[in-house]
């Protein structure tokens, strides 16, 4: 009987490959809990700024929970969703019937939290005399029907909020000549700050306490007051956004913003939810200037 070296070999590696999967067999995959271990979420770039006060906070709070975010563009978050590379999601609106159709199919159900509204905010440069603008104006000068000079810029094409001012328009398109998309929201108010001749169209959210690298450019825009010709209490009247404008409903152009789980298990994305809808997360985005979904109650301490 001759000896086969080349059996020999094959033999040793079957058997290592064979102990390695004994191994990985009697390994359990670690799950993320209420309120600890690691998640991805993803989440809509636009409201990086409150998304990322509140993840600070929850972490500090819960050091053991470490939710991993992936700030894209809307429609790549919900993209991503579709193809199961994370199951929660920051969005500023709910799924619709097919994304729900697709989640379905997977034995998987979306559990929504509404946790707060954001307003769409028109910034001019400091030097503009433009100030005030009917909702009826926008949407014509979204269609190209309004004879303005100025440029109109908002971010990247596939956000949301490019989504909202379609259907605020009725126009898919957004092609006019002095209609630009930019990268971000932050470009959108920088290029506002050196451009006298523009219009920008951002969320209200990155005007209030901005970051450094850009809190000079917030400085040098100013808010537009918006009149919505079609409002049955104030049809004559302008309103810029602000937490009062919202929770009287005068100011026409805003947005609610939603986590959306869909691990059907209370793992660190139902934990997040619960804290982004707790009085203390509710209390995170009454601070920053945004209106939380539940005011929280002040507590007022009388001494006699």
């Amino acid at each position: 009987m001759k000896f086969s070296f080349r059996a020999l070999l094959s033999g040793v590696a079957f058997l290592i490959v064979l102990q390695a999967c004994k191994q990985n067999a009697g390994k359990k995959t670690e799950l993320d809990g209420f309120m600890s271990g690691t998640a991805v979420f993803g989440a809509d770039e636009s409201f990086s700024p409150i998304i990322d006060e509140e993840l600070y906070i929850f972490k500090a709070a819960f050091p053991d929970a470490n939710p991993v975010l992936q700030y894209k563009a809307e429609a790549d978050v919900v993209n991503d969703l579709m193809n199961d590379k994370y199951r929660v999601a920051i969005l500023p609106r709910t799924l619709d019937t097919t994304e729900l159709g697709i989640l379905k199919r997977r034995s998987l159900t979306a559990d929504t939290i509404r946790f707060a509204i954001d307003a769409i905010a028109l910034i001019v440069n400091q030097a503009s005399n433009d100030t005030l603008i009917s909702v009826n104006e926008i949407k014509s000068m979204l269609n190209g029907r309004s004879k303005t000079d100025k440029n109109i810029v908002f971010d990247n094409p596939n956000s949301s909020l490019v989504r909202y001012l379609k259907t605020l328009s009725g126009n898919n398109g957004l092609k006019q000549k002095n209609i630009y998309a930019l990268s971000s929201s932050k470009e959108v108010i920088k290029y506002v700050s050196t451009h006298p001749n523009s219009i920008g169209i951002t969320g209200f959210s990155w005007l209030n306490d901005p970051d450094k690298d850009y809190a000079d450019a917030v400085d040098k825009v100013k808010i537009v007051g918006v009149r919505n010709e079609d409002s049955k209490t104030a049809p004559n009247q302008y309103f810029k956004p602000s937490q009062e404008t919202l929770v009287q409903h005068t100011y026409p152009l805003s947005r609610a913003l939603y986590i959306i789980d869909c691990t059907g298990r209370k793992g660190l994305g139902a934990g997040f939810a619960s804290f982004l809808a707790s009085e203390r997360g509710q209390r995170i985005i009454l601070k920053s200037g945004l209106l939380p979904d539940s005011i929280p109650p002040r507590e007022i301490n009388i001494i006699h």
